[in-house]
């Protein structure tokens, strides 16, 4: 019996493994392990009639459809073996929100029911034991800010991208999240430029 530390790259795991030697298994998860579906044969049997399907997010309720894609199945399945046989299970992903967000989804994937977090700013010794010391709960605000960001991602991206294919040329991004912003300024604009000041 061993505790499994889940980090994001190959390489991290090799060095972190070296570190903290014998009582620890620590494997990659190889970045993200679920996203929204990226074709139509992504999407799950029980929404494919469903219209809005092929964005992979609710528009009305915002709610994503999330699947494994199929490059990640093989390392999801391993690490789901690794942790039936753990005694315990560390998430190491980055600190960003990108890092929380895939620690969140390795732990629903895992069934691991009160994920920890293991973290740390340099691959050292020293700075390896200093985190196992201080261990913390999943940052739940950063995996909503992960979610959300992904869902603006999809909802303009997919709808704003293809308009400037058809009128600028090649495969342009319409910038997606940048997008929603860029319409909010521009919106804001309008109305003051239509404003016009009045004596009460």
């Amino acid at each position: 019996m061993a505790t499994l530390v889940i980090v994001e790259s190959p390489a991290k795991a090799k060095k972190i493994a070296g570190y903290l030697g014998q009582g620890y298994i620590v494997r990659a998860s190889l970045g993200h392990v679920r996203d929204l579906p990226a074709s139509k044969g992504e999407i799950p049997e029980r929404y494919r009639q469903e219209p809005w399907a092929p964005l992979g997010v609710h528009p009305q309720t915002f709610t994503p459809i999330y699947v494994v894609p199929a490059a990640k199945r093989q390392p999801v399945r391993e690490l789901q073996q690794l942790a039936l046989k753990a005694d315990a299970v560390l998430f190491a992903s980055d600190m960003d929100r990108e890092g929380e967000a895939i620690s969140y989804h390795l732990s629903r994937l895992l069934k691991v029911d009160q994920p920890v977090r293991l973290v740390f700013t340099e691959i050292t010794r020293e700075a390896l034991q200093e985190a196992l010391r201080n261990t913390r709960p999943l940052d739940l605000r950063l995996v909503a800010a992960q979610e959300a960001r992904r869902v603006i991602d999809r909802l303009v991206g997919y709808r704003v991208s293809p308009l400037l294919w058809t009128s600028v040329g090649g495969k342009l991004s319409a910038g997606r999240v940048q997008s929603a912003a860029l319409m909010l300024l521009a919106s804001r604009e309008m109305a003051r430029m239509k404003f016009r000041a009045a004596t009460f």
